[in-house]
Parts: structure tokens; C-alpha cells; sequence
């Protein structure tokens, strides 16, 4: 993948906004604010999974979590309406504060216009491009957030959330994660759940 001068600088805007998360995450005992950590993780799983994905997924990729801790969950009701009226509001703001470096960097309203819509997760699995960076999501979920998450929850539970990211991926995001090898409770449970 090829990083031209403008998109680092799209990089380093990101990932300064990202700094301050007040969230932090250890990385082999140094510890990190989340949302860069995560930020990062998504650009380098892109790379090895769609090395050509276009400028627009890179920045998408890139830019998934920006300032996240800015709009906390628990502001939200509990339960699956509240959880995805969080989501529609995390992909608006995602959307808004990317689009905002964007401009500033002197990219066009077409270039905006569609990185936001990345972002917003507009029409999942008819848009290629939606669906190559919702693959990188869920792998990334699989090789950095799976296990901890299912640490935190029941057999059941987590078997539930598998196979629901199973489901948003693609057949090439699929093949992909089949070929990875990951923790050996992850392993397992992965097992369970496409069993």
C-alpha cells in the first residue's frame, strides 16, 4: 500500500486526536491510549488483508474509533436500542471529525463525502469498500479484542458475539480469519461458534 505525503499527514492528525484518549491499554507493558492503539491495529490489519484497499478505506480504517471516549456508552440506555443509537451516533461524529481533517488538508467534498460514509457503515454488504473495512473490524476484534472480551463473559455470550461478526463478513474476510491462528481459548471458542 502505497502512503503518499497527504494521507500520513491524514495519519498523524488522526492519531494526535487519538492521544488523548484517557482510556489507556497495555501493548507489551507499555501502555497506550486505546483509541491510537486501536487506530493502529486497523491500518496494519488492513494492510495484510487488502494491501491495494483504496486511500478512502485507509483513512476509513484509520479514523474507526476517533475520539471514541468522547461519546461514552453509558450515556446511552441499556440494552439493543440504546447500544445502536450509540453506534448511529459514534458513525456520524467519526464521520464529522474525520471529514473535518480532511478539509483542513485540502481533500475534496467527494473524498469526504465517501470516507464519511465509510464511517457511517452506509450500505453494508452491497458497498465493497463498506464491507473490506468492516471485514478489517471484525479482525481485528478477532485477533486483539477476543480474547479479553471473553474473559469478561459468559461461553454463551461470547459465542453469541462470534457468531454475530462471523456474520458481517465477507467470504474473503472469512478465509482470511480461518487462517489465522490466535489464543487457544479464542481458538476454541471459535470453533464452538462456526461449529
Amino acid at each position: 500500500m502505497e502512503q503518499p505525503q497527504l494521507i500520513n499527514q491524514v495519519f498523524d492528525a488522526i492519531d494526535a486526536i487519538n492521544k488523548a484518549d484517557p482510556n489507556m491499554e497495555l501493548l507489551e507493558d507499555i501502555e497506550l491510549p486505546a483509541a491510537l492503539l486501536y487506530g493502529t491495529r486497523m491500518s496494519s490489519m488492513l494492510e495484510r488483508f487488502a494491501p491495494q484497499a483504496p486511500e478512502v478505506v485507509q483513512i476509513a480504517a484509520r479514523a474507526q474509533h476517533i475520539k471514541r471516549w468522547a461519546i461514552p456508552r453509558s450515556d446511552y440506555p441499556t440494552g439493543k436500542k440504546g447500544y445502536y443509537d450509540w453506534r448511529q451516533t459514534l458513525g456520524k461524529k467519526h464521520a464529522e471529525w474525520t471529514g473535518e481533517i480532511l478539509a483542513s488538508l485540502g481533500y475534496d467534498q467527494q473524498v469526504i463525502e465517501r470516507v464519511g460514509a465509510l464511517l457511517r457503515k452506509e450500505r453494508l454488504k452491497a458497498d465493497p469498500e463498506c464491507q473490506q473495512l468492516e471485514d478489517v473490524i471484525c479482525l481485528v476484534f478477532l485477533a486483539h479484542y477476543a480474547e479479553a472480551f471473553a474473559a469478561q463473559h459468559t461461553e454463551e455470550k461470547v459465542i453469541d458475539i462470534l457468531q454475530k461478526t462471523w456474520r458481517k463478513m465477507s467470504d474473503a474476510g472469512h478465509a482470511y480469519a480461518l487462517e489465522q491462528s490466535y489464543p487457544s481459548a479464542v481458538q476454541g471458542l471459535i470453533a464452538k461458534a462456526l461449529g
